[in-house]
């Protein structure tokens, strides 16, 4: 955000770090002393859109969340000698039935968690937290927790926005924060690092630019997926939920970089193959990914690695006319076997009007000309993303998306578009704890389609998000292919409610199945997705990870209480009979 103070009345701010212990250290997004408030031009758009005045912004309107996390209605009820059994295993120091530890893993990211965790809504906290450090140990916990009967639940890095991580039963958490998060080999011949699940994004990332410190290899490294989560979030959970990073379009999905998994299962170890394709049967690694701890504990991932060539990298943006244009030049520049660009972003008019002003851009020499030159706000739509790879192919690449973006009557822009998106790409999460405060609530949905109805879809889900009043809904194109693209709705409206916001959020969840879009590209199925789960993918089609889920699990111990709907009752589930089918 722009550093430049407000002219006129600029809202009560929230400037105080969270007192250590309370529920808005945990509700809060990451570092505790990082604070991001909308500019100016921003908050006054807002004021507009939601219908308030400045008196609206002068008190908080919902709670700070500054109590001490107190769970003395929610005690833990895990017998005294399972807590001696998981010392046992993993040290006196490293099992607690307090309350901030336990609450600290129990929600995610949504904004029905936020809404609960604000209101001390608490529902579902787990019995007992345990911090593994070992592979070894992780399988012990799980083989305990079997012959018990303890549901067991896995804490990664907390930015599920599904509900993927809930300890529905109760039970035991893994909290793999702390311990379990080492490289456990680095092979620079395969181009592969293994390491244990609870690695998070920018370890990972540091470790793999630091190769020829800490490995002694030939050069820099990089793993090449980079979620908006990506400082808060793990390699584990971006592998059980089949993430995407917003350099995808180049890299690859998670699901494409990915390359073997360890896991601890009620039956036992199962370790997938480490080799990059085989025609050996259907692909267990791919079975295993996006099964979200129902089928067992991920406990380590084996990963190919990409040099690491930021000198390489060329920037570009563009502003095209109106959507439809956009859309086609999209399309083109994926289908022209150019090669892909590593960063593909592509915002509808909504969007393009909130990024001008969340991106500065409104304040330089570049948004009168967009007027000047026949490019209206609230039709234009702003294109923007760069290159990375060997120097020839990312120049090339780059020269390609210009020639077409050009040939579509889109406008150059400087390079100052992209790199305030790149300065802000992974802090903008903590505009929404400014925002709550005021009551006002930010989210996300996306879903998956392809070229020939993305228009339809754009349309149709826009226009039920749409019908509630005074509510602002961007959507951007990104993780883009040959044969579709990721479509990724963001809304913003004035609300407090947890009840009110899950209302919402399912019209929105109906309105992408019903249009005929994947439910989810990237952000997983957790509990919150799980009711549309099997109306999408088909009775019979559903009816393969039952089976899978009675192999691994029979007891239903892993993840339980309505992850990927697989213990969900019939009456529980969303069957729309009008979905589309573009199969």
């Amino acid at each position: 955000m722009s550093n430049k103070p407000y002219k006129g009345f600029e809202p009560n701010w929230l400037r105080t770090p969270a007192p250590e212990g309370s529920y808005r250290s945990i509700f809060r997004w990451g570092d505790p002393n990082f604070f991001k408030f909308p500019k100016e031009s921003l908050y006054k758009m807002m004021k507009e859109t939601f219908k308030m005045t400045d008196d609206d912004f002068k008190e908080y309107t919902d709670d700070i969340g500054f109590d001490q996390v107190d769970l003395s209605d929610h005690p833990s009820n895990i017998d005294p000698k399972h807590i001696k059994a998981l010392k046992k295993i993993v040290g006196d120091d490293f099992v607690t039935t307090e309350d901030y530890p336990r609450l600290a893993v129990a929600y995610g990211c949504t904004g029905y968690d936020l809404l609960r965790l604000r209101h001390k809504q608490v529902e579902n906290v787990p019995d007992v937290v345990v911090y593994p450090d070992t592979t070894e140990q992780v399988e012990q916990i799980v083989e305990y927790a079997v012959k018990n009967a303890i549901p067991i639940y896995v804490y990664g890095g907390g930015s599920s926005v599904t509900r993927g991580m809930e300890a529905m039963k109760g039970g035991i958490t893994l909290d793999m924060r702390k311990r379990f998060n080492k490289v456990i080999s680095f092979n620079e011949i395969d181009q592969t690092i293994t390491v244990q699940a609870g690695m998070s994004g920018p370890k990972l990332e540091q470790t793999l630019n630091d190769a020829p410190i800490l490995f002694g290899a030939k050069r820099a490294y990089t793993c090449g997926h980079f979620p908006q989560s990506f400082e808060y979030s793990s390699v584990g959970g971006w592998t059980v939920t089949r993430g995407a990073g917003q350099n995808s379009s180049y890299y690859g999905t998670i699901a494409d970089i990915v390359l073997s998994q360890k896991y601890a299962t009620p039956i036992g170890k199962i370790v997938t193959s480490h080799y990059p394709r085989e025609a050996t049967g259907p692909n267990l690694n791919q079975i295993m990914m996006g099964s979200e701890g129902t089928f067992g504990i991920l406990t380590e991932v084996t990963l190919r690695v990409f040099r690491y060539m930021p000198e390489n990298r060329k920037r570009f943006s563009y502003m095209f006319k109106n959507w439809e244009t956009a859309m086609d030049a999209a399309r083109e520049m994926m289908q022209c076997e150019a090669g892909y660009s590593s960063v593909f972003r592509l915002s509808d008019p909504e969007e393009t009007n909130l990024m001008l002003r969340l991106y500065n851009v409104d304040d330089t020499p570049i948004a009168p000309m967009l007027d000047k030159f026949g490019y209206k706000d609230m039709e234009r739509c702003m294109f923007l993303g760069f290159t990375d790879g060997e120097k020839g192919f990312s120049k090339n690449v780059a020269k390609n998306i210009a020639k077409i973006a050009l040939k579509h009557g889109a406008m150059p822009m400087t390079g100052f578009v992209t790199k305030s998106w790149e300065k802000g790409r992974f802090n903008d999460p903590y505009l929404r704890d400014s925002l709550m405060d005021f009551s006002i609530i930010t989210d996300t949905l996306e879903c998956t389609v392809n070229w020939s109805n993305m228009a339809q879809v754009h349309r149709d889900v826009r226009k039920v998000c749409h019908a509630l009043p005074n509510t602002v809904v961007t959507t951007h194109m990104s993780h883009c292919y040959p044969q579709g693209a990721n479509l990724y709705f963001i809304f913003i409206t004035k609300m407090n409610d947890a009840d009110e916001f899950k209302r919402y959020h399912t019209t929105i969840l109906d309105a992408i199945q019903k249009s005929g879009a994947a439910i989810s590209h990237h952000h997983g199925i957790g509990k919150m997705f799980a009711p549309w789960l099997e109306g999408y993918i088909g009775e019979k089609e559903y009816g393969v990870f039952k089976v899978l889920k009675n192999y691994f699990d029979p007891d239903y111990l892993m993840n339980p209480g309505g992850t990927i709907g697989l213990d969900l009752l019939p009456e529980e589930k969303k069957f729309l009979n009008e979905r589309k089918d573009y199969r």
